[in-house]
C-alpha cells in the first residue's frame, strides 16, 4: 500500500472563520504569549495531531475552554475512523498523570450534530479518563476528503507549573480497502453537553461540571433521543470522586449502560477498564418515542473542603435506526 505523509502546521494567529463555535466573535479564541503550535501528521491508517509545547498551567478561553488555538485541518481523501488514543507528556518525553489533560475535543464543522442542533458535530474526544477506544469491527465513523476539521485542547488550569507540556490525539482509520458500516455520533450527559444551552445552566453548574456536595449525591437528568439509533460503542466521560454514570430507557425499565470507573482511596479518578466500556457489534436501540434518564453518582468525602464539580457523559456511537432484530437490553457494565 501507497504510504504517504501530509504535515500541517498552524501558528497562533488564523481566521475567526475557523471558529467552531458556530460564527461567535474572534474573542472566543484565546490570546497566548508563546507561539504555540498544532500539528497534523496524516498517514494512511493514522491521524495524529499534537498540540504544544505550552507551560501550565494556563487558562481556559471561550464557550468551549481552549487553551489554545482552534485548530482546522482537512483530509486529502474520505477516511473512516475506527478508533482513537490521547496522551499527555513533557516535550523530553516524560508522561504526566492524565488530570493535566482537562479535555480534547475534534469537531467537523462541515457535519451537522443531532444531538446538540445548530453545532458542529462532536465526532471523538478525551477527559481525564484518555481512554483508548477501538469500535467493533467493520464500523467507523466517516471523514469526508475537504469537510473541515477542528480540534480543540486544553489542559487543566490547577495543574502545577509544569514546562513545555504537550499532548497528543490519534485517530485509527481504516484501511482503504476494508468495508466499513458508518456510524453516527451522539453525545449525552447529566450535566449540559450542548455548548448553546450553557446559558440554561443551573446555578449550580459551570464549566467544570455539577457541583458535588459532601457525602454521597445522585444526579438525574431526563432524555429524548431526537433520533432512532443501533449504540454500537458508548465512550464514557467522568471526573474525580465518580461513582457510576448510568443510562436508563425508563419506558421500558431497562437498564442500557452502567460504567463504574476505577478510583483510589481519595476518590481520584483512574481510569475506565476496559470491561467497564461498552462495545457490540449487535448493539443496543435507542428510540425518539421512548423516555430515557442519565444518572450520575457521586462520592465527596465529609472532611473534604476542596471545592468538586462532577459529570457523567456518554459518547454514543451508532449506526442509524434501531438494531436490525429485537434485542434483549444489554448487559449492565
Amino acid at each position: 500500500m501507497m504510504f504517504w505523509i501530509l504535515t500541517i502546521l498552524v501558528s497562533l494567529a488564523f481566521s475567526p472563520a475557523a471558529l467552531a463555535d458556530g460564527g461567535h466573535d474572534s474573542q472566543a479564541v484565546p490570546t497566548l504569549k508563546n507561539q504555540t503550535t498544532t500539528s497534523a501528521i496524516i498517514t494512511d491508517n493514522t491521524v495524529t495531531l499534537t498540540f504544544g509545547p505550552i507551560d501550565l498551567p494556563t487558562s481556559h478561553d471561550g464557550e468551549l475552554a481552549a487553551s489554545m488555538p482552534k485548530h482546522q485541518f482537512q483530509l486529502p481523501k474520505d477516511m473512516y475512523m475506527i478508533g482513537y488514543k490521547s496522551a499527555v507528556f513533557t516535550k523530553d518525553g516524560r508522561e504526566l498523570p492524565r488530570n493535566y489533560l482537562h479535555h480534547i475535543l475534534m469537531l467537523n464543522n462541515d457535519k451537522p450534530n443531532v444531538s446538540c442542533p445548530g453545532e458542529p458535530l462532536f465526532f471523538a474526544g478525551a477527559g481525564l479518563e484518555m481512554t483508548e477506544t477501538h469500535f467493533p469491527d467493520g464500523y467507523g465513523v466517516k471523514l469526508a476528503k475537504g469537510e473541515h476539521l477542528m480540534s480543540i485542547v486544553a489542559f487543566y488550569h490547577k495543574a502545577p507549573p509544569t514546562k513545555d507540556v504537550m499532548a497528543t490525539f490519534t485517530m485509527y482509520m481504516a484501511p482503504a480497502d476494508k468495508p466499513v458500516k458508518e456510524m453516527d455520533v451522539y453525545q449525552v450527559g447529566v450535566n449540559v453537553v450542548c455548548y448553546s444551552k450553557f446559558g440554561q445552566r443551573g446555578a449550580d453548574q459551570t464549566d467544570e461540571g455539577i457541583e458535588i456536595k459532601p457525602g454521597v449525591q445522585v444526579h438525574r437528568a431526563p432524555l429524548k433521543f431526537l433520533m432512532d439509533g443501533c449504540v454500537k460503542f458508548a465512550y464514557p466521560h467522568g471526573h474525580d470522586e465518580l461513582l457510576m454514570i448510568a443510562l436508563e430507557d425508563t419506558t421500558n425499565q431497562q437498564t442500557l449502560l452502567r460504567t463504574v470507573p476505577d478510583v483510589d482511596l481519595t476518590g481520584a479518578f483512574r481510569e475506565f477498564h476496559p470491561h467497564q466500556v461498552y462495545t457490540s457489534s449487535s448493539g443496543f436501540s435507542v428510540l425518539q418515542a421512548n423516555d430515557y434518564e442519565m444518572v450520575m453518582v457521586h462520592h465527596h468525602p465529609l472532611q473534604s473542603t476542596a471545592l468538586q464539580h462532577g459529570m457523567g457523559n456518554y459518547l454514543l456511537y451508532m449506526t442509524p435506526g434501531a438494531c436490525p432484530s429485537p434485542k434483549t437490553a444489554p448487559s449492565p457494565q
